[in-house]
């Protein structure tokens, strides 16, 4: 038996398209259901927005999200962190090409740059208010 951390993430009427932004980025297998669809919910406010959503990536890489009804508030969604282990070349680059992918129209934080532990580290907040961090520890021969 394993067990499985998987981020959730809530927006406030603009899941859709944030998943829709990480499945182009990161890949993977994107699924999204409605209130309409989930509850037969016939609320304007709510039949159109995500009920709930999954997008698995890679190798048990799971996230998932909803938006938030409007008489629910929503919070700052924290920081989803992705790191490598350093001993495979081609994690290193995958992260590299997700840093890539989610850097469009997001605030940098902190350049993805070496860091004092010899590792590279960087962090930043996407266009839907996500903290994104890297750590791609450096390839040990």
């Amino acid at each position: 038996m394993s067990i499985g951390l998987t981020p959730y993430l809530r927006f406030a009427g603009d899941a859709r398209e944030a998943m829709e932004f990480y499945n182009s980025a990161l890949g993977g297998e994107l699924s999204l259901l409605t209130f309409k669809e989930g509850m037969n919910d016939d609320n304007p406010a709510t039949t159109d927005l995500i009920m709930h959503s999954s997008l698995f990536i890679e190798r048990g890489i799971h996230l998932m999200a909803s938006d938030t009804p409007p008489e629910m508030n929503v919070t700052a969604n924290g920081t989803v962190a992705l790191s490598s282990d350093g001993d495979d070349e081609a994690d290193a680059a995958r992260l590299r090409q997700w840093w890539d992918a989610l850097e469009a129209d997001s605030r940098i934080d902190m350049p993805l740059a070496t860091a004092p532990w010899g590792d590279s580290f960087g962090q930043l907040t996407d266009k839907f208010g996500v903290t994104w961090m890297f750590n791609i520890t450096a390839v040990r021969a």
